[in-house]
């Protein structure tokens, strides 16, 4: 048996050997086609490469501390090739195995179990039909052909047949070959090699996978890479349709809100058309005076505005509902999708915490979000494609009582209105809290909500709150110009259509443009104005002097007021003062006018008028700032009187009700807030008798506090008969809270007196109403003593005080430099000097100036320079005494001082007296 089997080992190796040596050629039932009876397998180079036939293995000769890498060829070669199956099937490198565990192979034939070389091998689906370890060596490192080693205790190893030693590298190239595991696959799956690798990282009892598990996990993973490239491209579809109906939704909300606001728009231009006309209509009423057929109109045209404002209010709120309808069932479309990152195209870049993108500008910008206004409550928030919405609040709703359980409540845009309240009902806090009442709109309106800013007035009954603090601009600012009558330019040159003056100035502002002989405004505002003039005229009849301000070059405009100047006959200079208040607008013109009542009157030869040194007209102009009021009011159409006279006023404007309002009796001004208040009153009349001449006319005007009457200033005016003339008397006078002011005009007895007016302001009532906290004013008279006389040139007055001192502004004590002659002033500001002089002279003329020291452009503390000037001529005969007068306003500083002198020309000054009809009062307002 031993010796049977040391044959069979050599035959095997011949066979080996043999087989190296012939392996070009062909042999086998595979090498002839499927007609050979050759059960072998085919070997040979030019043996076909199949499923059944794998090249052999071929090792590197030693491993360095790796473990062993088999990687299967990835290429798919065509089976025919033999350089394609070398190219598939690269050699293995393998690497010492560590912590690795290896299935048993399956080795080669052993003693008697071996199966004889001739016989037929029937096919399997395994193919590996050389089971030696020598044959997964290749050609260049198998061992040679050798006998079977002896087995036994009596063998004797042959030196020739000893191997040589086998490293342990060699070793495990050995192994390796021997597992088809760790080779190529099985014809199962295709011939395909594994790409499973083995590292050294990977430690015994952990990750251990089998080599077909892996490629099964290879085949799951590359199908689920798969799977998951197909979910996000549908999800990306998803996301491409999500975008489109969010792109068209906004749309739709841009176009409802487009809508809405369109709709808004006519309702509101239709409302103010509708009280456009029934301002017009109400004007028209009340100069015919027609009262019943007023309240009818004016209840018929507030039951159509309420009709108009709640048909648009509720198509209004219809057409809001339904595009919210549609709005909702659009938005459901994408409720529960997924949100995305990147915004939607629009505007460039992310718009801010306030702001929303606005798609109506091309290209779209981002834009703040605007603030619900007072009155309104917010609908929707801002938000970054859509701009908050707000919603007028209907107070007749929430407060059904509001305007009492008689009087029906109209909602208005952020108000209300109560429909037959008179205005004296609604000043006195019918609006309620954080409401006011405008005077413009006749309602209700919610106050301003400051919103953190600082509130600088807070709302009242009648006014709105202030949240800005006070601008840099000015409160107040002076102006002046001089006045000149225009060159004749024919012979005649009759006025009684009316004589433009020119007004000319070259002082440069910011305030007015003064062109073509008249002042334009620019800015609006409250405006005091001043003129003196001195003419010498021979027109029969008189001659009128008035100021009038013109909206625009299309409406006629209005007079302001106006000054009757009486006929002298030509024999001496007459000056007369002409004021007034009035609130303006930017474009307003203000022109003089002077004007004849008959066409008896030349130009050329019945006018003189003096040439001053010192600008004549002279304007004060205060801000809305300030909180200053002004009224105007008129007097009665014609009345008679031989006593005295107290005038009632009919008021044509105020800008605040609230703080202006006239008395009970319609005798009185009444005042709601203490301040100091700018005043002028005109009264024109007729006077018949001699008494009349000889003792004149004397304006008083009165304020009264708690009951208490007490006399504010007084102006006198020579007397005349059978003539017509005007009285005016302007001043300032601190007022306190409740305070009235009022008039009276006294006349000697047996002296027929006719008042009338007329529209051009020859009998109207003017004043502002000036807070305290910017304002002040001083009284004073002419003093007792010091006084001159005689023949005067150009002699200092001298002044004693009525009223108690102000921060700003007092008469130079006893003391002081310049005592009782200088009026200084302590801060910067804006004054107005009104200063009315009875007395007795005989002089041809006679000049009364103001001057001014230490002023804006006067160059100094000691240089003076005139403000302004005055001029009157003879006493006329049979009176006891004359008087004059200026007005004017200036800009003054810290230091200015002023004061009065009177000049007499040809004659001699008798008596000043200190009683009525002499005093001088100065306003001081802030800049």
């Amino acid at each position: 048996m031993i010796l049977l089997s040391g044959v069979l080992l050599l035959f095997l190796s011949w066979i080996s050997l043999h087989g190296e040596a012939a392996a070009e050629s062909c042999r086998g039932a595979q090498c002839h086609g499927k007609e050979s009876a050759d059960p072998r397998p085919c070997t040979g180079a030019h043996c076909p490469v199949g499923r059944h036939s794998r090249p052999p293995r071929q090792f590197a000769p030693t491993v360095q501390g790796r473990a062993a890498q088999v990687v299967g060829s990835q290429h798919h070669a065509h089976q025919g090739s033999p350089r394609a199956a070398s190219e598939v099937h690269p050699a293995a490198h393998p690497q010492t195995l560590r912590g690795t565990r290896i299935a048993a192979p399956e080795l080669g034939c052993a003693d008697a179990d071996c199966a004889a070389p001739g016989k037929h091998v029937q096919p399997t689906n395994d193919t590996r039909d050389c089971r030696g370890i020598e044959c997964r060596l290749p050609l260049r490192i198998r061992p040679k052909a050798r006998a079977k080693s002896c087995v036994g205790e009596g063998c004797v190893a042959d030196p020739e047949d000893q191997l040589p030693p086998v490293h342990l590298s060699d070793r495990a190239a050995q192994f390796l070959g021997d597992f088809p595991e760790f080779g190529y696959p099985s014809s199962e799956l295709g011939g395909a090699p594994l790409g499973v690798q083995l590292t050294c990282d990977i430690k015994p009892g952990e990750n251990e996978v089998p080599s077909e598990d892996a490629l099964i996990l290879h085949l799951q993973l590359a199908k689920g890479q798969e799977k998951l490239v197909e979910a996000l491209r549908a999800q990306q579809m998803v996301i491409r349709d999500l975008q489109q109906k969010l792109a068209d939704q906004q749309e739709a909300l841009l176009s409802q809100q487009r809508e809405i606001l369109e709709q808004q728009r006519r309702m509101y231009e239709q409302m103010d058309v509708v009280k456009a006309q029934y301002g017009l209509l109400s004007d028209t009423v009340k100069q015919v005076s027609f009262q019943g057929l007023q309240g009818e109109l004016q209840s018929y045209f507030e039951s159509h505005l309420a009709g108009l404002q709640s048909q648009a209010r509720s198509h209004l709120q219809k057409s809001y509902a339904v595009h919210k309808v549609d709005m909702d069932s659009k938005v459901m479309d994408v409720i529960g999708e997924a949100h995305f990152p990147q915004p939607l195209l629009g505007c460039p870049s992310p718009c801010g915490p306030e702001e929303f993108c606005d798609f109506q500008k091309d290209p779209p910008q981002c834009v703040k979000c605007t603030m619900c206004p007072p009155g309104f409550f917010l609908i929707s928030q801002c938000s970054p494609t859509a701009d908050r919405m707000c919603q007028d609040r209907d107070e007749c709703l929430e407060l059904p009582n509001i305007c009492g359980e008689r009087v029906k409540c109209l909602n208005t845009p952020g108000g209300f209105r109560c429909l037959g309240v008179s205005e004296r009902e609604a000043v006195m806090g019918l609006c309620g809290h954080d409401y006011f009442y405008n005077q413009e709109l006749q309602e209700c309106q919610a106050c301003s909500d400051c919103d953190g800013e600082p509130v600088t007035v807070p709302c009242t009954a009648i006014s709105d709150a202030i949240c800005n603090p006070l601008s840099e601009s000015q409160l107040s600012q002076a102006w002046g110009a001089t006045v000149a009558v225009p060159s004749v330019r024919t012979s005649g040159g009759h006025i009684f259509p009316g004589l433009q003056l020119n007004i000319r100035s070259k002082q440069s502002t910011d305030l007015l443009s003064n062109e073509a002989g008249q002042v334009t405004f620019l800015q609006h505002g409250l405006v005091w104005l001043d003129h003196n003039f001195a003419i010498k005229h021979s027109c029969r009849n008189f001659l009128q002097v008035g100021m009038r301000l013109n909206g625009s070059q299309e409406e006629e405009g209005r007079d302001l007021s106006g000054v009757r100047i009486e006929q002298p006959d030509g024999k001496y200079f007459q000056g007369v003062s002409i004021s007034s208040g009035v609130e303006v607008e930017p474009n307003h013109t203000l022109t003089l006018l002077l004007r004849s009542p008959n066409q008896y009157c030349n130009q050329s030869k019945d006018i003189h008028v003096y040439d001053v040194t010192a600008p004549s007209l002279s304007l004060l102009w205060l801000s809305h700032d300030t909180g200053a009021v002004a009224m105007s009011a008129q007097m009665s159409l014609l009345s008679h009187y031989q006593t005295s006279y107290r005038p009632t006023f009919r008021m044509t404007s105020v800008s605040d009700p609230y703080m202006i309002s006239l008395t009970h009796d319609s005798r009185g001004i009444r005042f709601t807030e203490s301040g100091v208040v700018k005043f002028v009153l005109q009264q024109a009349l007729y006077s018949m008798g001699h008494t009349c001449i000889r003792e004149g006319f004397s304006l008083i005007a009165y304020t009264n506090h708690n009951g208490t009457g007490q006399e504010a200033t007084q102006a006198f005016k020579t007397g005349v008969n059978y003539r017509d003339t005007s009285i005016t008397l302007s001043g300032a006078v601190n007022v306190d809270s409740g305070d009235t002011l009022s008039f009276e005009i006294t006349s000697p007895s047996q002296c027929n007196i006719r008042y009338f007016g007329d529209s051009t302001g020859i009998s109207m009532l003017s004043l502002i109403w000036i807070p305290s906290a910017v304002s002040s004013s001083l009284s004073a008279t002419v003093s007792r003593t010091g006084l001159p006389f005689g023949a005067v040139r150009n002699k200092p007055l001298l002044f004693q005080q009525i009223s108690s001192d102000t921060p700003q502004v007092h008469l130079a004590r006893s003391g002081e430099p310049h005592s009782r002659k200088n009026f200084m002033f302590h801060e910067k500001g804006t004054a107005n000097v009104a200063l009315n002089l009875k007395l007795i002279h005989s002089c041809n003329i006679i000049k009364l100036t103001l001057h001014q020291v230490g002023g804006p452009g006067r160059g100094g503390q000691g240089q003076a320079g005139p403000v302004a000037q005055q001029v009157s001529g003879y006493m006329p005969e049979g009176s006891e005494w004359a008087s004059i007068g200026l007005r004017a306003s200036f800009q003054v500083q810290n230091g200015t001082a002023v004061y009065v002198t009177l000049d007499c020309i040809r004659g001699r000054v008798n008596q000043i007296t200190h009683e009525g009809g002499t005093n001088i009062s100065i306003l001081w307002i802030a800049v």
